[in-house]
Formats: structure tokens, C-alpha cells, sequence
């Protein structure tokens, strides 16, 4: 199987509770919790995907998987400051808590996109496709 088809079945696992499959025995706040967490699973495999981009932090480029394993080692230190999509944006893959340097994207084509642009965009994205696998269930 190739790696893109995993990253999609991967996303697809996480993304099930978020169209319309309620765990049992949860309250909403948990349930609200819960989706904040797939939320922010989505992004950060989102940037683990991105094999043929360069991650910038302080200067120094990155490949996707360790972008993506310093997003997460950001995200255990943050503690409750991340626990919405929006807080793990801000406080964990923005840019450098040291140096307040921006954290950029470069694509194969050269473009460079602030990350938080980026994550943002997959937000909406991941919103936009939970609304629709939830259309229809009500």
C-alpha cells in the first residue's frame, strides 16, 4: 500500500466519531474533547504528509515527520493551552516560543506559506468534510 492511501485511511480512522459516530457512554463536553483531539490529529498528520515540503523553524528547514514530532513534543508541553484546534494552532505551530520567529512552509514549487495559514486551512477543510458526512444523519 502506498504511503498517500495510509495517510487516508489513517484520517479516515480518526475522522469516524466526527461523521456522526457518537462513542457510547459520552457526555457532551467529552465528546466535545474528543473531537477537539482528532482535530488537532488531523493537522498534525496533515504536516506529516507533506513529504515534499521543507518546514522552516528558527532558519533551519525540517522534513514533514519532524516537523511533525516537534508539533507533538509542543503539544504535550502545552497541556490545556492546546486542547482545541485553535490553541494547538496558536501555541504549538505558530512559531518559536524562543525566538518568535514564524514557522513557515516551503512547497516543492517554491512557495512558502506561514504554517499557522496552512493549519488553518486544514481546519476549515476537516470542518467543511465533517459537515458534510453529517448532513443526512439528522
Amino acid at each position: 500500500m502506498n504511503k498517500i492511501a495510509a495517510a487516508w485511511i489513517f484520517l479516515a480512522v480518526l475522522a469516524g466519531p466526527v461523521f456522526g459516530q457518537q462513542a457510547a457512554g459520552q457526555t457532551g463536553a467529552e465528546q466535545r474533547q474528543a473531537i477537539e483531539q482528532q482535530k488537532i490529529e488531523y493537522l498534525i498528520a496533515s504536516v506529516a504528509a507533506l513529504h515534499d515540503a521543507t518546514f522552516i523553524r528558527n532558519g533551519v528547514g525540517y522534513d514533514a515527520a519532524k516537523a511533525a514530532a516537534h508539533m507533538r513534543l509542543k503539544r504535550r508541553f502545552a497541556g490545556s493551552a492546546a486542547s482545541t484546534a485553535e490553541g494547538f494552532i496558536v501555541c504549538c505551530a505558530t512559531g518559536s516560543s524562543m525566538s518568535g520567529i514564524n514557522y513557515t512552509i516551503r512547497f516543492h514549487d517554491g512557495r512558502v506559506v506561514d504554517s499557522a495559514v496552512f493549519l488553518r486551512r486544514k481546519l476549515a477543510e476537516y470542518v467543511t468534510l465533517a459537515a458534510k458526512g453529517t448532513q443526512g444523519t439528522h
